[in-house]
């Protein structure tokens, strides 16, 4: 019995020697040696030698002077990686979409072949009317009621909007515990529709808006007031103005453009993708640098070219380019964003 005994603890000693210790240090050393770069997280350094990010996780860049990633459900979050998790048959699928189309989906014909849809979608919001029918925020959430409640409970400072306007609106609010009994003391998010419904009417063609304003002591804050136009109403009503105007001839959009990836930490774009938003992109650096659109136009499509690269060295799929990489070699070309 001692023999087995023995022979049993001499094999899981070997077993643990080699795979908790001897298998780790080699994998380890293989990759320091041969692919450091890849066994370290593919860390990059910006124009002052440090590190800005890894080449494998996607982020955020809001300025008009760098590309964008494809939206993340996740909030770019690596430590929160998921999809969206929402079907094709998911209503709230096609309202994340069109949201992402308001502000970058551009004419395909016509007179203004080639402009934005958005300032076309703010003028005909700002007539407050709908399907021939007045009050356009009230109809909004009437027909979008998800959309309506996660506006509410998307930031604190909406939230306490909706509460202001509740303690100024008690009438309404007795209105809806009486029609809603099983909700004696309703939250933000439950008055959403009624909040919306008051808010049309008080503030016909506004939507309410985060603002900036500077405070006395010279700080900035954001605070929720009636506005007319912006990314907001541009998000949110351009599939509303699209039913308005269905004979609109508008350009396609990449699909990547508005669909989030599976681990939404995506860090790369397709090249059609990089190629739609070159527009944007030079107009803005051209604007910075004081030169002209087309020439600067023309290097930053340079770049994109010698980025792009298809999976296996080009042997087969798509060209993808790294967002993080191109947004690195427009710093280091044209220095820091105005």
């Amino acid at each position: 019995m001692s023999r087995y005994l023995s022979k049993s603890l001499w094999l899981l000693a070997i077993t643990v020697v080699l795979c908790c210790l001897i298998y780790p240090l080699a994998v380890w050393a293989i990759g320091q040696t041969f692919f450091p770069f890849s066994a370290n997280g593919s860390m990059v350094n910006g124009p002052d030698g440090k590190p800005v990010g890894s080449l494998l996780i996607a982020q955020p860049f809001t300025k008009d002077e760098y590309f964008q990633p494809r939206p993340s459900a996740a909030s770019y979050d690596a430590s929160a990686s998921s999809s969206s998790a929402l079907s094709a048959s998911n209503y709230m699928l096609r309202y994340r979409v069109a949201q992402a189309l308001g502000p970058i989906v551009k004419y395909k014909s016509g007179p203004k072949a080639g402009q934005l849809v958005a300032p076309d979608v703010e003028a005909w919001f700002q007539q407050d009317s709908f399907g021939g029918q007045p009050h356009i925020v009230a109809l909004w959430a009437e027909a979008h009621n998800a959309a309506a409640q996660a506006w509410v409970n998307a930031d604190p400072t909406h939230d306490k909007y909706v509460q202001d306007w509740g303690k100024s609106h008690t009438k309404e609010v007795q209105q809806f515990i009486k029609d809603n009994p099983a909700t004696p003391e309703p939250k933000s998010a439950d008055l959403a529709i009624v909040f919306f419904e008051s808010f049309s009417k008080e503030n016909p063609g506004k939507f309410p808006s985060a603002v900036q304003h500077q405070t006395k002591d010279g700080k900035t804050e954001m605070v929720i007031e009636p506005v007319k136009d912006g990314s907001d109403i541009q998000s949110n009503f351009f599939d509303m103005w699209r039913q308005d105007h269905a004979d609109a001839d508008l350009q396609d959009v990449p699909a990547d453009m508005v669909t989030t990836s599976g681990s939404g930490l995506d860090p790369d774009v397709t090249l059609e993708n990089a190629e739609y938003q070159l527009d944007r992109v030079s107009s803005a650096w051209a604007k910075d640098t004081k030169r002209d659109q087309g020439q600067v136009r023309t290097e930053i499509e340079q770049m994109v070219e010698a980025d792009a690269e298809a999976p296996l060295g080009g042997l087969f799929g798509e060209k993808f380019v790294n967002v993080l990489q191109l947004n690195l070699s427009l710093r280091n070309k044209y220095g820091q964003p105005q």
